[in-house]
């Protein structure tokens, strides 16, 4: 009897240890969607500082805004870090996804760019304008036009402003809606392009020495952090965001981009 009582007492003693152990708790790593560029780059950072609180991340790379909040939804993906939320706003809208914010992470204030002219006052009458072919961002890049002059939209167009909505046009800018991604490659064809700051970095574009204007650093579009809304109180989630809510990465931040990228938290 005694030897069994022992048995039984360590055997319980195992569970508890096992259940208590966050890192043994896990089954698997917590999967993270990420542009490649600095939502990447940040989040190699963060999946170390993460790791030392039994939090295991993999990251996966995606080349274009649509298919990590698909992923997401379809399960395939436990959070995604790449969007503001003026984009899982619409996302939500037109798809119905049933996705939620848990925290922000960084600015990335667009920048305009150009192979032909230094400054925006040197486009000519007619210039070939790049901007994303998505609402939130094409609205977005039309909001900075209007604030740099160039252009005038209708008052009540808010965030999600497209081309239609433009009742002045003094240059009389032809507007070339493509996807983000592919701005930066396109624009040797263009006479200026508005490029998302983590696909210019890609592209080997310095936002803080090639751009010939950039937005304002305030504005409604810092990035986030998104889960599925079943998933938003669950402890990894709240594991996630210390981790990247870190002064290591606000350091992190800083140190890399060199004001390219700011920290939204």
């Amino acid at each position: 009897m005694q030897k069994r009582t022992l048995l039984q007492s360590a055997f319980a003693l195992a569970v508890a240890a096992t259940l208590s152990s966050p890192l043994l708790a896990q089954d698997k790593p917590i999967k993270v969607g990420v542009t490649a560029g600095p939502h990447a780059q940040i989040f190699e950072q963060v999946k170390k500082i993460a790791e030392k609180d039994g939090l295991k991340i993999q990251i996966v790379e995606f080349s274009d805004y649509v298919q990590p909040n698909a992923a997401l939804a379809a399960g395939d993906l436990d959070a995604n870090s790449y969007q503001h939320k003026p984009y899982l706003d619409q996302q939500v809208k037109d798809r119905g996804y049933k996705l939620v914010s848990a925290g922000y992470t960084v600015n990335y204030p667009i920048g305009l760019y150009s192979k032909k002219v230094k400054n925006l006052t040197d486009l000519k009458q007619g210039a070939k304008f790049g901007i994303p072919n998505d609402p939130t961002n094409g609205g977005r890049v039309l909001l900075v036009l209007q604030d740099k002059g160039l252009i005038k939209l209708r008052p009540e167009a808010g965030l999600k402003a497209t081309p239609l909505d433009v009742i002045d046009n003094p240059k009389k800018l032809k507007f070339v809606e493509l996807d983000a991604a592919q701005l930066a490659r396109s624009l040797d064809d263009l006479d200026a392009a508005a490029i998302n700051t983590n696909f210019a970095l890609s592209a080997g574009l310095n936002p803080a020495k090639d751009a010939i204007a950039q937005e304002s650093a305030k504005s409604p579009y810092v990035n986030i952090i998104v889960v599925r809304e079943q998933d938003k109180d669950k402890a990894w989630v709240a594991k996630l965001v210390k981790a990247y809510h870190s002064d290591e990465i606000r350091k992190y931040i800083q140190t890399e981009f060199k004001g390219a990228v700011l920290a939204g938290f």
